[in-house]
């Protein structure tokens, strides 16, 4: 990633330039359940990593459509991102890239993104790093080690930063806020041929409820969703032919979950009358992995 696709800063109309001011304390909402008083339900500042395609193109649709302002990240896939950007319903958003493994670059992401939007109530960690399949028995050590420092720096590293430094912001604005983490089903039922995706996963959901206890006094919610099998570009052609048949068996709904279902959960779990949700992992999965 070079210096100036990480400081794309706000990609945005001169319309929606005009309207960055930075906003003072939200009114309570109307009617607010218990402890959702101060925290907007709409016109929020969110910030949604990996948001190129697929489930975080869905988000950011998602929270665009009733009125948030986005800022889309992506890692290299810069056109895809373009795109994901000329469909938001609304004004006011930005498009940003950044490589999530640097530190530094995830610092200047969110201070970017702040800087855009004038704050950041929302932080959703959808970004997650691609490997090739790692099945111990049959991969090299070079190969092994090289697919962890990828997946723990991305999936993992990143999340945590990206929080860090959303949280800060969220604590100075004083009203509270939302992160919401992708995870996955794998850290629940083992990924044999990428276990380094699981284990990374399964982090993902344990610092997810580690904060929620941390940020809880500063109105801060933070909360986790693991999805099964997604309907995505990405793995799209995993779902033909017969492992597709197999795939869709897992659930007995007989199929895969769209990147909208994904993103109207992320939805609710970003509201006002989802704090009590804090410390969650929601399942995803249509039934195909059941835990108790």
């Amino acid at each position: 990633m070079t210096s100036s696709q990480e400081s794309q800063g706000s990609h945005q109309s001169q319309e929606s330039q005009e309207s960055q001011g930075a906003r003072g304390p939200a009114e309570p909402v109307a009617g607010a359940l218990p402890g959702s008083s101060g925290f907007p339900g709409t016109g929020r500042r969110v910030l949604v990593s990996g948001a190129s395609r697929g489930v975080g193109r869905a988000i950011a649709q998602a929270f665009a459509a009733q009125g948030d302002r986005v800022a889309v990240h992506y890692g290299s896939r810069r056109d895809e991102a373009e795109a994901t950007f000329a469909s938001l319903d609304g004004t006011g958003h930005a498009l940003l890239g950044a490589d999530l493994s640097d530190p530094q670059a995830t610092a200047r992401l969110a201070e970017a993104a702040a800087e855009a939007l004038g704050g950041i109530d929302v932080l959703v960690n959808n970004a997650a790093a691609a490997a090739p399949a790692h099945p111990p028995a049959n991969t090299s050590y070079e190969e092994w080690t090289a697919v962890w420092q990828r997946q723990v720096s991305v999936n993992l590293l990143a999340t945590a930063n990206l929080s860090h430094l959303a949280a800060q912001r969220m604590i100075a604005q004083g009203t509270g806020g939302r992160i919401v983490n992708i995870g996955s089903r794998g850290a629940f039922r083992g990924e044999p041929a990428h276990p380094a995706y699981g284990a990374t996963k399964a982090a993902v959901h344990a610092l997810g409820q580690s904060l929620a206890v941390a940020l809880a006094p500063h109105g801060i919610a933070v909360t986790s969703v693991a999805p099964g099998f997604i309907d995505t570009d990405r793995v799209a052609h995993r779902l033909d032919g017969a492992e597709g048949e197999g795939i869709r068996a897992q659930s007995p709904f007989g199929r895969v979950a769209e990147p909208a279902e994904v993103a109207a959960a992320v939805l609710w779990l970003a509201s006002p009358q989802a704090q009590w949700s804090s410390g969650t992992v929601l399942d995803l999965n249509g039934a195909s992995y059941l835990r108790t």
